[in-house]
């Protein structure tokens, strides 16, 4: 009896133990026991690798004309991944289709939520959201797939959007839309391996820069068009009244998105405070405030008139673009702000080095000497300013939109 229980004893001991050391890995890592850990797969990857790609729908009828010459209508179904306030990559898809809806095509968006963002929500929840943050859209916006019933042509957004498009039916022709070479937004992993496949996988691109073409040509063996991304002039613009101000650089701190180099930013504006702390120093575009190690100003994530208006009033703006360039550098641009990002290969590709924004070597001090030198130098502000609205005035969404449907009409030929 006394050896049982001991060991019972031992074992109720051992319990507790285990049960302690439980619950000091969870405040340690800040791991709440919250039920097992949920695997993100892409959704319809097994059905495609088990059944193949659904036929497509036989042609009945020649390829359109481009609606804006007065013939031929498309219906596009667009699919994009699950969504969070603020995501540039969706405000594209939705200027894109508006332009679309202008030109005379029917357009739809398809949620393919594969990681389970929206779980919990109502279909009517999720799309509302979604018109919401990303503007308004004729066509129907669908939280599920249960609704489908063909298209002319169904545009992937997103490699996790791929395997889906290729399994959709009644479909004349599929494309996708790539805005970035999205492996890079991963280290070594299954999400890599399969965004890379993606480009393999025999659905001709239209890439939001020639850079992002050619890396598709050259890397993939993709058939790849490229269109320029567009800026909103009716809210990206010089407002008249709002003064500049001489002691102000904003940056583009979304840390959620990794290949915007939040961390380089933060190092070499805490140089810069440290050389000139009268700066005023606003990071924007990340939800949660920034512990920068300097003193700042929190701005958020703004809507577009926000940001025009932020954009008006600053001296510098600062936007790192490791991948493919973001919409926030010309966004800037057209509305008069300098800008300094990294010299990476797809910004020397896309803007030149010497061309209207500055560029620089990604690392802390060349940022600070870069910002530092055009906030001392009143004449190159100035020339770089009106640089930069010339550049960003030959950029539209209803160009882009005209890139984007001459791509659809020729898959569809």
């Amino acid at each position: 009896m006394a050896v049982a229980a001991g060991a019972a004893a031992a074992c109720v001991a051992k319990g507790a133990a285990d049960v302690n050391a439980r619950d000091l890995a969870r405040r340690v890592l800040g791991r709440p026991d919250a039920g097992p850990l949920q695997v993100t797969t892409p959704e319809a990857l097994l059905e495609y690798l088990r059944d193949g790609q659904a036929p497509l729908a036989p042609s009945t009828e020649p390829a359109p004309a481009a609606a804006a010459s007065g013939a031929g209508r498309l219906r596009v179904a667009v699919v994009v991944p699950q969504f969070r306030r603020g995501s540039g990559g969706h405000s594209t898809v939705m200027h894109l289709l508006r332009g679309l809806e202008a030109r005379g095509h029917t357009c739809s968006v398809w949620i393919e939520d594969s990681d389970g963002t929206h779980s919990g929500r109502s279909p009517d929840d999720v799309e509302a959201s979604f018109r919401g943050w990303f503007g308004g859209l004729s066509g129907d916006v669908h939280a599920d797939f249960a609704a489908w019933r063909g298209a002319d042509v169904v545009l992937a957004t997103g490699w996790q959007t791929v395997y889906r498009v290729l399994r959709l039916d009644r479909a004349r022709a599929r494309g996708y839309l790539v805005q970035d070479h999205e492996p890079e937004f991963y280290g070594t992993s299954a999400e890599r391996m399969w965004a890379e496949q993606t480009y393999a996988l025999g659905l001709p691109a239209i890439a939001a820069s020639p850079w992002l073409a050619g890396v598709l040509r050259e890397r993939y063996g993709a058939r790849a068009d490229a269109f320029d991304l567009g800026i909103d002039h009716a809210v990206y613009a010089p407002v008249a009244g709002v003064d500049r101000r001489a002691d102000t650089v904003v940056f583009y701190a979304r840390a959620v998105t990794a290949r915007r180099a939040v961390p380089l930013g933060v190092l070499a504006l805490r140089e810069l405070a440290r050389r000139r702390p009268r700066l005023r120093i606003v990071l924007f575009g990340e939800a949660r405030p920034i512990d920068a190690g300097f003193r700042h100003t929190d701005g958020g994530v703004l809507d577009g008139d926000s940001l025009a208006a932020l954009y008006c009033e600053a001296t510098l703006g600062m936007v790192l673009s490791l991948t493919n360039p973001s919409l926030v550098p010309t966004e800037m641009l057209a509305c008069g702000l300098p800008v300094v990002d990294v010299a990476s290969e797809s910004m020397v590709a896309t803007f030149d080095e010497d061309g209207p924004i500055a560029l620089a070597r990604p690392d802390p001090m060349a940022l600070c000497s870069t910002i530092e030198r055009l906030m001392d130098d009143d004449h190159e502000r100035a020339r770089r300013s009106a640089a930069g609205v010339e550049y960003a005035r030959g950029r539209t969404w209803p160009r882009a939109a005209e890139q984007l449907e001459t791509a659809l009409v020729r898959w569809l030929t």
